[in-house]
């Protein structure tokens, strides 16, 4: 029996398609890394609460959600250079690879520049207690703290773009790695305030923002003076010709990151106007929680953007067909998963934070919907995006940015903290439906305007 399970674990390995090989390598790598994220992930938040209360960490969450509106103007850079690079190693253009890299980094480094002085020219005049809902006693350094997060975020800004680098190289693995050993250094740290500091807001912040670049710049400093030494950025390979390029290949990606930040990132700011910051936990709770099923998906279709790409330049249909059809069985799995996970969320949830906060079934359920219309346009999203066919994508980001913030607040007040899901999850199928039908048209070769940009 057991020599059975190991001949069928190598043939796994071993046997298929080069690019689905490569895939499955990545996947299995990814799925034992971002395990231990998972558990660091969960051990995080109980060791958060218990060192600075609930109502601060609804505050850290809610102003960690503004400042990620800063990403915004990395301007589709990312994206752009993820899409662009996989093409230059799957040609073979080094060379060029490594000017593309180069300038994304100049252009990003003079972006957060720009942000720093703006921010610390206008933040002594933002009324951060009004916004965040909170007493000016409580948080009198309220205004410290948010330059502090901004700062570190600026300089991340830049430093975690060896994490595109990586996956455009088709080796995704290597990025969940490097987020992992970022939050088990968070953890240690939090576990050394809890025993030797007061508790403070301050500290945290400190530690849960300056960890993670630290580590990234270790990171950087290994992968470019080791195997990507060819693609290490160098100032003489600063080519300025290419920020048009690369903004032409991104400036899509910006337009729809706006949409996705306002899927994803207003929802604290709104559960704190409707409600209180001590919500914001309480929905962020059940939101990790159920953010373990998204987080195998993740894993499992991140080495899929790059092999998109690759076969799509290489005109491989019959791969991409096979292995859209996989990712719809997985779909299907995963949602099992889900129903499960919404069944014994109750008793999970007590044996995870015990009585210190209490979610309603409700969140739960909405959560559980929310997640599989989630995957579901994900699975599509990722098709697209690697084939850089994205304008119906676009108009979709902009017409549901529009519309989720009213959405959210009415479905708030009447339904509330599931009432706020609800309104992203009724989004996402229709996101879904759309996607669907442009992949199908897409690979079966009749897809015209709209749907074949």
């Amino acid at each position: 029996m057991l020599q059975v399970i190991q001949t069928g674990f190598r043939s796994f390995f071993t046997k298929g398609h080069e690019r689905s090989l490569r895939a499955k390598k990545n996947i299995f790598q990814s799925l034992l890394i971002k395990s231990g994220g998972v558990v660091c992930s969960f051990a995080l938040i109980p060791l958060t609460i218990s060192y600075v209360g609930a109502t601060n960490y609804g505050v850290w969450l809610t102003l960690s959600s503004i400042i990620s509106w800063a990403a915004l103007f990395d301007m589709g850079l990312g994206n752009g250079l993820k899409n662009k690079l996989a093409e230059d190693v799957a040609l073979g253009n080094y060379t060029e690879g490594q000017s593309h890299i180069s300038s994304t980094y100049a252009i990003l480094a003079a972006i957060s520049g720009v942000l720093l002085v703006a921010f610390c020219l206008i933040n002594p005049y933002i009324n951060w207690h009004g916004i965040l809902n909170v007493p000016a006693k409580e948080l009198p350094n309220l205004n410290h703290l948010v330059a502090v997060i901004f700062i570190f975020f600026c300089l991340q800004f830049i430093v975690q773009l060896i994490n595109t680098v990586l996956t455009a190289n088709q080796k995704p693995a290597l990025p969940a790695l490097i987020s992992v050993l970022g939050q088990a250094a968070t953890i240690i740290s939090v576990v050394i305030l809890t025993n030797f500091t007061t508790s403070s807001l301050t500290y945290l912040v400190y530690v849960v923002t300056g960890i993670p670049l630290i580590i990234l710049l270790i990171a950087s400093f290994y992968f470019y003076s080791g195997n990507y030494r060819s693609l290490a950025p160098t100032f003489k390979s600063v080519k300025y010709k290419y920020a048009h390029q690369l903004l032409s290949a991104g400036g899509a990606f910006f337009i729809i990151q706006i949409g996705t930040l306002v899927l994803y990132e207003t929802d604290n700011i709104v559960i704190t106007q409707l409600f209180s910051p001590k919500e914001v936990t309480t929905f962020n709770i059940a939101y990790k929680l159920f953010s373990v099923i998204l987080m195998v998906f993740i894993m499992i279709i991140t080495p899929f953007w790059s092999a998109f790409t690759e076969a799509y330049v290489k005109k491989d249909l019959d791969w991409i067909r096979l292995t859209l059809g996989k990712m719809n069985k997985l779909w299907l799995g995963l949602s099992l998963c889900t129903v499960m996970l919404l069944i014994c969320s109750p008793v999970i949830y007590k044996l995870w934070l015990g009585d210190g906060v209490s979610v309603p079934f409700t969140l739960s359920l909405a959560m559980c919907i929310y997640t599989i219309a989630l995957i579901w346009q994900a699975m599509y999203v990722q098709f697209l995006n690697g084939i850089s066919k994205i304008r119906l994508q676009l108009y979709l980001s902009i017409i549901c940015a529009v519309i989720n913030i009213p959405l959210s607040i009415l479905l708030g007040k009447y339904w509330g903290l599931a009432g706020v899901t609800t309104s992203n999850t009724i989004i996402f199928i229709m996101m879904g439906i759309a996607f669907s039908v442009q992949t199908k048209k897409i690979i079966n070769g009749t897809a015209a305007g709209l749907l074949a940009r």
